[in-house]
């Protein structure tokens, strides 16, 4: 499981070169195109590796899950022992079904509060262990 749950994934740190080499340049098909949930998954991500090189890490702590059975998580945050799982969503409409798979990582280790970040405006409790994270907190 271990294993799993450390698999590299690449994303890019220029999303205007992404935008250029894929040639999605219009603002509107980046947007609401067919790929936008994946420029905007590579976009929090990208502001979270930030945040940890600008604290001198240069290795963060990030991982990504996804098993035989295709459940995923977007973003695995481990940290002092504890796993903090995360979805990233571009929509507005937060549920507590975007929080089902992380509880895969129960035969892994202890699980930290988890979120997901998302288009909606308010920092709130999803439920007694996840909150919704406006993207405009990165």
């Amino acid at each position: 499981m271990k294993r799993a749950l450390k698999t590299p994934k690449v994303y890019f740190l220029d999303t205007g070169l992404v935008s250029y080499l894929t040639k999605w340049k219009n603002r509107d098909v980046l947007e609401a195109g067919n790929m936008a949930g994946n420029f905007f998954e590579n976009f929090v991500i990208v502001e979270i590796i930030k945040s940890y090189y600008n604290n001198g890490e240069l290795r963060p702590p990030l991982y990504f899950y996804r098993d035989k059975d295709k459940k995923e998580i977007d973003l695995i945050i481990e940290q002092n022992g504890k796993l903090y799982p995360i979805e990233i969503k571009k929509s507005a409409n937060p549920t507590k079904d975007m929080t089902s798979n992380f509880k895969v990582l129960e035969k892994v280790g202890e699980i930290g509060e988890g979120g997901i970040i998302c288009m909606y405006d308010k920092l709130i409790n999803l439920d007694e262990k996840n909150r919704v994270i406006p993207y405009t907190y990165l």
